[in-house]
């Protein structure tokens, strides 16, 4: 019964789903450290034969993904609008298959690969510095934005198979008022440096910090100073 029913809902999408174009500079704005676009000139040099990769988000929605990221190959241009034809097969989005004309804005471009058809191919933005290294920090910064209190740097864990390599960075959010067993209590999550980064980058001057440093906020002027000093 399972099985027709899928199937009933694949053909429903199939004739009558449609599907937006995500904007992600917003998505880009809000992720500084994770989420990266190519640079304006690059945009702007985009033309057909070239492809560029959008994110397609189905409507109705699809029942697996948020979204889906799929290559459009160019085949027209005029100004800031943009025409190609699906590059992709979609995993779930029936409504679209590769080869279907896509509209779209170069606003919306989130990736892009020059066609073989370049003879000079424009030159690429400077590379940016990913931060994918693994940290511990409590989910208090992640979840609820507290600001970095206090962090170190300790001997980073060996990595596990598959995994990113640890910093050996470990960040406490605002405990300011609270009792160390309340601290000491607090969730903690392995994620990487990025994602804190995105909600608190006071700290990012320090991020090549050796091993053995410590650093704390000083909450009346917002600096974080070393941990010895600190406590001078």
């Amino acid at each position: 019964m399972s099985t027709i029913r899928d199937m009933l809902y694949r053909w429903r999408r199939r004739l009558f789903g449609s599907y937006t174009i995500t904007d992600p500079r917003p998505m880009a704005e809000a992720a500084p450290y994770t989420f990266f676009l190519p640079s304006e000139n690059e945009v702007l040099a985009l033309r057909p034969g070239d492809l560029a990769k959008l994110i397609f988000q189905s409507t109705p929605p699809s029942r697996e993904y948020a979204a889906e990221r799929m290559w459009v190959e160019i085949v027209r241009a005029d100004g800031d609008r943009l025409w190609g034809r699906l590059d992709n097969a979609p995993i779930d989005m029936p409504q679209l298959r590769p080869g279907r004309e896509i509209a779209f804005r170069r606003g919306d471009v989130i990736d892009l690969r020059w066609g073989e058809n370049r003879a000079v191919r424009p030159p690429s933005a400077p590379a940016r510095r990913h931060y994918e290294a693994c940290c511990l920090v409590d989910s208090c910064v992640l979840e609820d934005g507290a600001a970095v209190h206090y962090l170190y740097r300790e001997l980073p864990l060996p990595p596990a198979a598959g995994d990113e390599p640890d910093s050996g960075w470990r960040i406490r959010g605002d405990y300011r008022g609270l009792e160390d067993d309340v601290i000491g209590a607090r969730e903690i999550e392995c994620v990487p440096l990025g994602r804190v980064l995105n909600i608190d980058d006071s700290w990012v001057h320090l991020i090549d910090a050796p091993t053995g440093s410590a650093y704390v906020r000083n909450w009346e002027n917002g600096r974080f100073e070393p941990e010895s000093a600190a406590a001078d």
